[in-house]
């Protein structure tokens, strides 16, 4: 396999090791027939129907067997899907919020990393590592039957699913130095491409291309360039300027600048496919080693609601205490909401309406986002 031979300065890696404890959060499965979950009522596919109040949700979830480990994703506005761990082996169900069930739909033997859910819900991905220097990468069906399974030697993987085309995925596998190589995953054809692509974190913009900050190596800098570069073709174009970190989703494109030349502030700024902008909003900015701290966030899209933590003042990280705000933005109407104060910064996930978020390092709490009220999925 032909690694990138570049080396990265130290804040590079450090931005990649940052952004690879959430990936690392979640680890060869083997197939069970009896892991195939049975059509039912309680595993409702359906993705249309009109959500339920947060009070007629069925809490804490009663794990069948074994040991909680996370959950997951949503599945829909009242389905999710969580990971459990009972000894070397690990099981992924359903859990239905309305009725209180859970339902088997994948065993493994070794333990899970990662669960991702497509964009359209049509496909899973399940990350194993069967040992310290190979991940395996399974794609399930939402009946828990494999589509694909493929191993790549690697310390630790990333992915970035495409929106506008959902057979493809974009694989970065690092080495333990962090060298890394980009892969392209093709699942219908079944087929793993070598990517030359400068950066490892990369997120689509197009149905064939592709986004990413272009990172000067011999000069360490807090900002750098927004790339545009189309799958197959050797130039690129900037996108912006001076940019710290961007999120890039079917028709619109999110940036975290500067405020002004002082730098006293974070501006998040919001744009449609032509690069004009929608919306913005400025908050305060955590110092850290190797940059600012971007606090977690999520994007429903369809709804224009932008969640955000947002510390209380502009200081260095080591020595905030304040706790953060968790404050939805409505980037449609211009205007913010209040949900939370004294927060701890964990990741954040959006349900598919936007009516509620699952919160914490392992999602095991879920806010809703009405009655501003914080709720434990699965019992201390």
């Amino acid at each position: 396999m032909g690694l990138n031979s570049s080396k990265m300065n130290i804040k590079y890696m450090f931005q990649i090791m940052f952004l690879l404890i959430f990936v690392s959060l979640f680890s060869a499965c083997t197939h069970q027939q009896d892991a195939k979950p049975s059509p039912s009522k309680e595993i409702d596919k359906g993705h249309n129907k009109p959500s339920q109040p947060v009070e007629a949700w069925k809490l804490p979830i009663e794990i069948p067997k074994g040991e909680f480990y996370k959950i997951g994703s949503w599945f829909s506005d009242h389905q999710l899907l969580y990971i459990t761990n009972l000894e070397q082996s690990s099981s992924v169900y359903f859990y239905n919020l309305l009725t209180g069930k859970s339902e088997l739909l994948y065993k493994c033997e070794d333990p899970i990393v990662t669960l991702q859910v497509s964009p359209s819900k049509k496909n899973i991905l399940i990350q194993t590592s069967p040992s310290t220097y190979e991940g395996q990468v399974i794609i399930l069906s939402p009946e828990g039957s494999e589509r694909i399974k493929k191993s790549f030697p690697s310390y630790e993987l990333a992915f970035e699913w495409n929106p506008f085309n959902e057979s493809e995925i974009l694989i970065s596998s690092f080495n333990e130095d962090w060298t890394y190589q980009m892969l392209l995953l093709n699942i219908e054809q079944s087929k793993t491409t070598e990517l030359s692509i400068p950066q490892p974190f990369i997120k689509w913009i197009g149905k064939d291309e592709v986004a990413y900050l272009k990172w000067d190596e011999t000069s360490p800098s807090l900002f750098a360039p927004l790339m545009l570069k189309k799958m197959g073709v050797e130039s690129e174009e900037v996108l912006f300027n001076d940019v710290l970190q961007f999120s890039s989703y079917q028709n619109t494109l999110m940036t975290v600048t500067a405020e002004d030349e002082e730098q006293l502030q974070a501006s998040y700024r919001f744009y449609n496919k032509d690069k004009k902008q929608l919306f913005s909003f400025s908050i305060p900015h955590l110092t850290m080693f190797s940059g600012w701290l971007v606090p977690y966030h999520d994007f429903n899209e369809s709804k224009g609601k932008f969640i955000t933590f947002k510390p209380i003042k502009s200081v260095e990280s080591d020595a905030y205490t304040e706790g953060f705000e968790l404050v939805s933005y409505d980037i449609n109407k211009g205007d913010s909401d209040m949900i939370l104060q004294g927060q701890k910064n964990e990741p954040i996930l959006l349900s598919p309406t936007g009516e509620a978020a699952l919160y914490g390092n392992r999602f095991e709490k879920i806010i809703n986002l009405e009655t501003k009220e914080i709720s434990e999925l699965v019992e201390k």
